[in-house]
């Protein structure tokens, strides 16, 4: 399927087919795009049909205008514990490129879910933060690995510490963020350099993409 009629809805991930991309959307608002295990099997689902897919040759991961990923949902957790698949995502997410288009929150686990992206837009709304410190936890999805190979240790470190947010403009700064648009823009600009990732050598993409996670 071309262009954006290849949409459909799953009950917590909204997947719509652009040319060679996969734009894949968290989809539950009134929780803030909290994580859940509903969540986490539509996410798979939609990973699964970028990965398996030889028309597909990237993904886009984004949320709402409010929130990309609040992070855990903490009743949900309360009654069922980790969501399946959670920790599996964390550690090994798409075997194709995934860009995410962040607007809004990216919290904890969700923090952590845009960090196994391998490219990041961010609008000026974007704030991130690995709060867990605060509540006496501590980010066990590799934010803790991945955050200070983007940015320098020692702001990673006061981040991982403190609890504090930054915004888009310093995630910007420091290299985290590939680009920073207005307010509504991130999920454009990150279509854009997927389509660019689209039109390059497949095996190309793959082979280079994979050196440089592994190194």
């Amino acid at each position: 399927m071309n262009g954006a009629e290849g949409s459909e809805l799953m009950p917590e991930v909204l997947n719509e087919v652009r040319g060679r991309l996969l734009v894949i959307t968290l989809n539950r608002p009134t929780a803030v795009n909290a994580i859940d295990s509903a969540l986490m099997v539509a996410l798979w689902a939609a990973i699964d049909k970028l990965d398996n897919s030889a028309e597909l040759a990237a993904g886009v991961l984004t949320g709402s205008a409010r929130a990309f990923c609040s992070g855990m949902d903490l009743k949900a957790f309360a009654k069922a514990g980790l969501p399946k698949g959670l920790h599996e995502f964390y550690s090994q997410g798409s075997k194709k490129p995934l860009i995410a288009a962040v607007e809004g929150v990216a919290l904890a686990g969700g923090f952590e879910l845009a960090l196994t992206c391998d490219v990041l837009v961010a609008s000026t709304t974007a704030r991130f933060a690995l709060p867990e410190a605060r509540v006496g936890l501590f980010a066990a999805g590799g934010g803790l690995i991945r955050l200070p190979r983007r940015i320098p240790y020692g702001r990673a470190m006061e981040l991982a510490l403190t609890g504090d947010q930054m915004d888009g403009e310093e995630a910007y700064r420091l290299g985290l963020v590939n680009r920073l648009t207005e307010p509504g823009g991130a999920l454009d600009a990150a279509i854009a350099i997927g389509q660019r990732i689209a039109a390059a050598a497949p095996l190309s993409v793959q082979a280079s993409r994979d050196l440089m996670r592994q190194a």
